[in-house]
């Protein structure tokens, strides 16, 4: 069942979401060579319990970590680790927070030092579809609008978009309904309501869309060894369009 939040309640989304919007700002300063996953991890989860907040993924279904960190290949939910960050890798950062029984939620990925020019692409193109999504995130709309936005443009740039992960509602839930897949025709799905709030975010592969889930039973990497990007907004869907809440 799809929950519309109140003004009041998307409020509180939007305090979780810039906390979560800061804190990636800040993640992404500290990311370079030398640098490891773990230490990138527990910076994380003291800023966010000096916000006031509490850490979204940390125990989510036994995930270990405050953050999700995918690194090149790897597509989504990456553990932290002792790994260290080397020159040429792109990181994807994805964190979550709670403040006050709401959730926030937005990723992005970033370079470590000088990297190719295909990564730096695929990077700008995956965050474009995100944008070109939530375009598409209007009242009266119906949702694979926003899927099709964001396949369109990966497409169109000759990537490939993820299939086997999506994005979601959000509020008092980490993963609410709706599901917001990036991909699929458009005028499809549930009508687009004011009052609804969306996690859309966008999984492009530089190849295939074929992914695969490692040992660990949570990291996701490309089925072909390709890089991957990763990004998210928290967005509300207004009288007067789509609003980002996770945007400092």
């Amino acid at each position: 069942m799809i929950e519309l939040k109140s003004a009041a309640e998307i409020k509180k989304i939007a305090r979780a979401s810039q906390i979560v919007a800061q804190l990636l700002q800040e993640l992404k300063g500290r990311v370079k060579a030398g640098v490891t996953t773990k230490a990138l991890d527990i910076y994380a989860e003291k800023r966010i319990l000096k916000e006031g907040g509490i850490p979204a993924f940390l125990g989510y279904r036994g995930f270990p970590a405050t953050l999700c960190i995918s690194i090149n290949d790897e597509v989504v939910h990456g553990i932290p680790s002792k790994r260290v960050l080397r020159d040429g890798d792109i990181v994807g950062l994805d964190l979550g927070v709670i403040v006050d029984g709401f959730y926030g939620d937005a990723a992005l990925t970033v370079p470590v030092g000088v990297v190719s020019q295909k990564a730096i692409r695929l990077m700008q193109v995956t965050e474009r579809s995100l944008y070109a999504g939530i375009e598409k995130a209007l009242a009266g709309g119906r949702l694979t609008n926003i899927s099709h936005a964001v396949q369109s443009c990966a497409e169109a740039a000759g990537f490939s978009v993820v299939t086997d992960f999506v994005g979601h509602g959000i509020g008092r839930a980490l993963h609410e309904d709706p599901q917001v897949p990036n991909f699929g025709p458009p005028g499809q799905g549930v009508r687009l309501r004011v009052g609804m709030v969306l996690a859309i975010e966008p999984m492009v592969n530089m190849g295939k869309s074929d992914v695969r889930i490692l040992e660990d039973q949570w990291t996701a990497v490309t089925e072909d060894g390709d890089l991957s990007a990763h990004f998210e907004h928290t967005v509300a869907i207004t009288d007067n369009g789509p609003k980002i809440l996770s945007m400092i």
